[in-house]
């Protein structure tokens, strides 16, 4: 059996980071996401600008005022934040279905099956970083082993814009060296405890054995004995029901030639039907979406007359949208086509296409 390889991504600053991209005239300032309410308000995130101050979330805005005068405070925007993590979720589908989304700037991706003697698993997290900066402008971090909790811990040793592999060759190396708060599930209550007990490194809780570590954190000291180790579980909590299966592509200049948009319309199309015909799947919605030059995005849809599949019956709505939405005086630098209300054929509706030689 194959050893498991797990992805950690974790966006660098996601929320500052979102807010420096819609904004040039915040990049490379100090940003603080959480609002102007000094008093009660509380620090969503901070840009790596602001923590050179030593603002990080969780922090009270006016505290984070002290350290941070210059910082320019902005109000969450959450349902922008939502936009983007969708379009990121929708990157790491293109890859495998074995994930487990954490919040909205972290997921867990099983890559097991990805990886060969062409693909290692460092190359496989370079391509899902890369397209996600490619297709939303935001830089991300990325940790690889063979069980979850040591692929997060990879993920947070190179930030910002990191790769790190944990593996058998380096994990007790990492973890003999890493302070006891860097490990998932170490709070500041059991970080506190474990100072008084003088286990300050990974190595000094290696050093307790498993009956010492049960005495004192009771059900906990047995996790506690593992993690020193590298022993952590490499099962995922999968979301499986999947609301769409798209594909998109952004060119590499704005174009405005409507037979060679088409074209690539085209392929699209076919790629979508592969993976919704993989999926023993058949969907009753298709969309076209546009991004311009300007990045305005634009999308159509629209209801099939009868549940579809095949690469010619989305092209065949989808041709039709791409007149809906483009402006042909307007040049595009991104299209896409995705199918959705997907649902599992009852029988197979004879169409048009089926007739075709």
């Amino acid at each position: 059996m194959m050893e498991r390889r797990i992805i950690h991504i974790d966006m660098d600053a996601f929320f500052a980071q979102v807010e420096q991209y819609d904004n040039p005239k915040l990049r490379g300032k100090p940003v603080i996401v959480g609002g102007r309410s000094f008093n009660r308000g509380v620090v969503a995130t901070a840009s790596y600008e602001a923590r050179k101050f030593g603002v990080h979330s969780a922090m009270p805005t006016k505290t984070a005022h002290k350290l941070c005068p210059e910082g320019i405070f902005v109000h969450p925007r959450f349902e922008r934040y939502k936009e983007i993590s969708n379009q990121i979720k929708e990157i790491f589908l293109s890859y495998t279905e074995e994930i487990e989304p954490l919040s909205l700037d972290e997921a867990y991706l099983d890559i097991t099956n990805l990886v060969d003697r062409q693909n290692s698993a460092r190359s496989i997290a370079l391509s899902i970083q890369s397209e996600i900066f490619e297709k939303t402008g935001l830089t991300s971090s990325s940790g690889i082993s063979y069980n979850k909790y040591l692929a997060k811990i990879a993920s947070g040793m190179n930030k910002p814009r990191g790769t790190t592999v944990i593996d058998y060759s380096n994990v007790l190396e990492i973890l003999h060296q890493l302070p006891i708060g860097k490990f998932p599930g170490v709070g500041k209550v059991t970080e506190e405890k474990m100072f008084e007990l003088d286990i300050k490194t990974g190595k000094d809780l290696y050093d307790k054995s498993m009956s010492e570590l049960t005495a004192i954190f009771g059900k906990r000291g047995a996790s506690l004995y593992n993690k020193a180790r590298g022993i952590g579980t490499n099962e995922l909590t999968v979301q499986r029901e999947r609301k769409s299966i798209g594909k998109e592509t952004t060119f590499n200049y704005d174009r405005n030639d409507d037979q060679e948009i088409l074209l690539v319309l085209e392929n699209l199309s076919e790629k979508v039907s592969e993976r919704l015909l993989d999926k023993g799947m058949v969907a009753n919605v298709v969309t076209v979406k546009i991004k311009t030059g300007d990045f305005e995005t634009h999308t159509r849809q629209m209801m099939t007359v009868d549940p579809i599949s095949s690469g010619p019956e989305i092209y065949h709505y989808a041709y039709n949208l791409y007149h809906e939405v483009k402006d042909q005086d307007v040049p595009i630098r991104l299209i896409g086509v995705s199918v959705s209300n997907l649902t599992k054929p009852l029988y197979r509706n004879l169409t048009i296409y089926d007739f075709i030689l």
